[in-house]
């Protein structure tokens, strides 16, 4: 896939004759390309896009059994792992990396993939305990991972990273993909977008086939809202993590979280792009350290 990141896997199409032979339940959903004539799935089903996904974690991570409950949301792989290696190039000389996941999801992706590639080990946190309990049955089914991904829940719907942070404890990096929709109508015109420009729009139930609960879609101000949050609890655990990261959907709400970090004393900043085709995406780090305190953050935990 044109533009990831030069240590994606995911650089070439999929093959799907490698996805059946690590998952053979794939094989009966795949179809005939009318148009190329090639293998592919129908991506409107949303038991082919989790099969998919079960293969993709299966062949390229090692993955052995992953599943979600119906109707959370099954997000695409390779995006997910170009987050995962653009964090890492804030890093790129960090030893036994320890990572915040917020909202890990029922999916718990971004671990499987830090762990597996850069032997991250990672604290997930969620508000929903459906969410926690399906990550941690993924975790429990592939025994390698059980001292390296653990789980938390935020029991307080108006907090982030409080109830979650513990007083001395240390992250070298904190991610996130925030809920980015601002309500729950506004979350389903997003997703028959979505569907419209896939070609999926008329197929029945087609709106439920990218999966997502309210929690996962959207949140009261959409995603300007919850990173501002983000940004402000982050301001009390400021020595408790080196980068904090989340991504932004909406080019738009870059201008309030800048002010936002400038308002709040963030030190440094960077806004990193990813492209996956024509699609545009990116994340927005910062760090409340100088950068002696970054050489000392360094020294202290990584050598």
């Amino acid at each position: 896939m044109a533009n990831l990141h030069i240590r994606n896997l995911h650089q070439e199409r999929y093959n799907f004759n490698e996805l059946i032979a690590s998952c053979p339940e794939l094989q009966k959903y795949i179809i005939i390309n009318s148009f190329n004539k090639e293998n592919t799935i129908d991506f409107s089903n949303p038991d082919s896009v989790k099969f998919l996904n079960k293969a993709i974690l299966k062949h390229f991570y090692n993955i052995s059994d992953w599943d979600i409950p119906p109707n959370y949301l099954c997000p695409p792989i390779p995006g997910r792992a170009d987050y995962i290696h653009y964090v890492a190039d804030l890093i790129p000389d960090g030893k036994n990396i320890r990572v915040l996941d917020i909202g890990t999801g029922a999916n718990c992706v971004y671990p499987l993939i830090g762990n597996h590639q850069y032997g991250w080990s990672f604290v997930g946190s969620d508000i929903d305990s459906t969410s926690l309990n399906s990550a941690k049955k993924i975790i429990n089914a592939n025994p390698s991972l059980k001292n390296s991904i653990n789980f938390r829940q935020q029991t307080n719907p108006k907090n982030i990273f409080s109830n979650i942070i513990l007083k001395d404890e240390k992250f070298d990096l904190s991610i996130c993909n925030p809920p980015f929709h601002a309500s729950l109508a506004e979350a389903k015109a997003g997703t028959k977008r979505k569907l419209k420009n896939l070609g999926l729009d008329k197929k029945n139930n087609a709106e439920l086939n990218f999966g997502g609960q309210n929690l996962e879609l959207w949140y009261p101000g959409g995603e300007a809202a919850f990173i501002k949050k983000m940004i402000e609890e982050s301001l009390l655990f400021k020595e408790n993590c080196l980068w904090y990261t989340t991504l932004v959907s909406k080019k738009e709400s870059l201008s309030g979280i800048y002010g936002e970090l400038k308002r709040n004393g963030a030190l440094e900043v960077k806004t990193i792009e990813m492209a996956q085709g024509q699609k545009i995406s990116r994340f927005v780090a910062w760090t409340f350290l100088n950068s002696n305190q970054q050489a000392e953050w360094r020294k202290s935990r990584w050598t």
